[in-house]
């Protein structure tokens, strides 16, 4: 494995000291527009405004104020991990100071921290819930307690600080500094001898360990990393699966139970193989990471298939209907494959990052950024009733977005996911760059041997299918730049154009080199094939089996009763797909044809298949998934029948 020097440290949430390749970070990278970009702005004008509202409204961040003051516990208000939200918060606000230089965000930074600090107790226990006269002991209940999942939340955000604004006098990280010392002795090799319940401090401890050089907390994290599947928990109705404490993690074949905990231990997990030279414990990642995305994995890229648990099913236990495929479930499978990118240099990552980002985190958040999906549902079968935009809503409610939840996990990690998505762009390594998502973009970094390479990233992707790249540096010596072309995206064409010469090649799905001594105003095209196709899924998805998805380049189709009126129904139940039919693209939408389904009201509910030879048959258009029930409440589903 390569080992890298990175002085100073890119601005990206992951800064593995080594692998094949180096992320480029902020300071490396800016997304200028398009798609990404339109929705970095909203993100950062009204969404972390938003939440902040929501934060002091709910009386989560009032809570440390109240710590301060000896208000607590009488009130405190909301569940034992709001504190979380709060540091999740920051790190969005910190990624979006990094992205803009956002004076009046960093005064509202400045100012939370504050409240943060003075909570602090002096041994570097922090937290609103535990801990004080009236409440429950410190570490007494690991299970659902969330008290080490909170401080790995801020031990991220102080990370997102420092990487964006090294040695500020915020005081930020060393109030992280000394909560993990406090963890390291509590928690250590001759101390607690166990993990908590819901993963996220191993992720946590192993960034912070990055960003101060301070091998303390790396060593913590292998220790709870180490510790889970021995069974240290408590075990609950669901089984130790849903904490992952069932199976050690070198021993696992595939990711199990609550899906956010299994995505964040595994991202933790992947930090403390990395950083150790533990090549059996990747190999072991690397295993869970093929299953869970070979059987465990929807079509959106979305992760979780069990309300009750907001777990992974069995293999091929995916249900369309019942999909919970919860947005941090999600954002967590990003940071575990990240993670494996860099290590490895799969280009199969960056695909379901990709696919994720826009099937998933593209869909939560509204158009203006104050409203949320938590669950993501593929098949809406009743008209969603809209959120009262005052109110707090069940976590689990996907019938439409609503702005805040009783569990308002998914807010604050949209928003600290978008603020820092410049960083999942590009990376490095020893002879050139890997252009991984497309977005308008500027690229200027050096390469480890101090040439500059700049270049710019122009396209209308996913609305079309050209990327094109075009130099401002000049290189004396040549370079590789690599490009991905997506699974999903045979006959691709790539065009260079030099002062020496013009290429144009057929390329496949990977990733491609291109080396040269590019001059400024060479340009490399990237031509990806952007006509809607069919996708079947794998017969043994018995719920889906009979039917079809659409796709668009890297775009799940949804089907709307909003756009039924052709056919003259108004729900997604009565329609099937017209064998034999292929999708069109037409006016800027893709259109499939279908028929109407027989059906009728009876007193028991099976029989003899009917078939109606003179249905009424009709062009439909498609919306993507990401913009469904955009125009009011409608059933929807993503996977549709084909017709007998």
């Amino acid at each position: 494995m390569t080992m890298h020097t990175i002085t100073p440290a890119p601005q990206a949430p992951a800064v593995p000291s080594r692998g094949k390749l180096r992320p480029l970070g902020l300071g490396d990278v800016r997304i200028t527009g398009g798609f990404w970009g339109d929705r970095q702005a909203v993100n950062g004008l009204h969404t972390l405004d938003h939440i902040g509202s929501r934060l002091e409204s709910e009386g989560w961040l009032p809570n440390f104020d109240l710590a301060r003051t000896g208000g607590l516990p009488a009130g405190r208000r909301g569940r034992e991990f709001s504190d979380s939200e709060v540091y999740k918060y920051l790190e969005g606000l910190a990624w979006e100071i990094g992205r803009t230089d956002d004076e009046v965000l960093d005064e509202r930074f400045r100012e939370v921290v504050a409240r943060v600090a003075a909570a602090q107790e002096e041994d570097g226990y922090l937290n609103t819930m535990f801990g004080r006269p009236g409440q429950g002991a410190r570490w007494t209940d690991l299970e659902w307690g969330h008290e080490l999942y909170c401080l790995g939340h801020l031990f991220q955000a102080a990370v997102a600080r420092e990487r964006t604004r090294p040695g500020a006098d915020d005081g930020l990280l060393g109030v992280a500094r000394r909560a993990a010392d406090l963890v390291c002795d509590e928690f250590g090799a001759d101390g607690r001898d166990t993990i908590c319940g819901h993963a996220e401090i191993e992720v946590g401890l192993a960034e912070l360990s990055r960003a101060t050089g301070d091998g303390r907390y790396l060593a913590q994290a292998r220790l709870f990393v180490e510790r889970h599947g021995r069974g240290t928990l408590r075990d609950i109705e669901w089984g130790r699966k849903y904490f992952q404490d069932d199976t050690p993690v070198r021993e696992a074949t595939v990711l199990r139970g609550h899906a956010v905990r299994a995505n964040y231990l595994s991202a933790g997990a992947m930090d403390v193989a990395v950083e150790t030279g533990d090549n059996q414990l990747q190999k072991a990642l690397r295993r869970q990471w093929e299953r869970t995305i070979a059987r465990r994995t929807y079509i959106t890229g979305g992760q979780g298939s069990h309300h009750q648990d907001e777990a992974f099913g069995d293999d091929f236990e995916l249900p369309p209907d019942r999909a919970y495929s919860e947005t941090c479930a999600s954002i967590g499978s990003i940071m575990f494959t990240w993670r494996l990118l860099l290590a490895g240099a799969d280009p199969r990552h960056a695909d379901l990052i990709e696919r994720t980002l826009y099937n998933v985190v593209a869909t939560s958040p509204a158009p203006d950024g104050r409203a949320f999906y938590y669950a993501n549902t593929l098949h809406q079968r009743v008209p969603g009733v809209p959120a009262d935009p005052h109110e707090t809503s069940p976590r689990a409610s996907s019938s439409l977005r609503a702005p805040w939840f009783e569990v308002s996990c998914c807010p604050p990690n949209v928003a600290r996911t978008l603020a820092s998505l410049d960083a999942y762009v590009a990376t490095a390594d020893s002879d050139g760059i890997q252009l991984h998502q497309y977005a308008p973009s500027a690229v200027l970094t050096t390469l480890d041997d101090g040439r500059i390479v700049a270049f710019d990233v122009a396209t209308e992707y996913p609305a079309d299918g050209r990327v094109t790249i075009t130099h401002r540096s000049d290189a004396a010596e040549p370079w590789t730049l690599s490009v991905r072309i997506p699974a999903w995206a045979t006959g691709a064409t790539l065009r260079t154009v030099t002062a020496d010469f013009v290429q144009t090649r057929t390329v496949e799905p990977g990733m491609v080199e291109i080396r040269h001594a590019f001059r400024a105003g060479d340009v490399v095209q990237l031509d990806l094939p952007m006509a809607p196709r069919i996708s079947s899924p794998d017969p043994r998805i018995d719920a889906v089996r009979g039917s079809v998805a659409i796709e668009r380049g890297p775009e799940v189709l949804a089907l709307e009763s909003t756009d039924l009126g052709p056919v003259g129904v108004d729900d997604v139940g009565l329609v099937a797909l017209v064998p034999g039919t292929a999708p069109v693209e037409r006016d800027g939408r893709v259109w499939v044809t279908v028929r109407r389904v027989p059906a009728e009201d009876a007193p028991w509910p099976y029989g003899m298949a009917v078939e109606d030879p003179d249905a009424a048959t009709a062009e439909v258009a498609l919306v993507p998934y990401h913009e469904w029930a955009e125009r009011g409440p409608s059933t929807m589903r993503v996977w549709i029948p084909l017709a007998r």
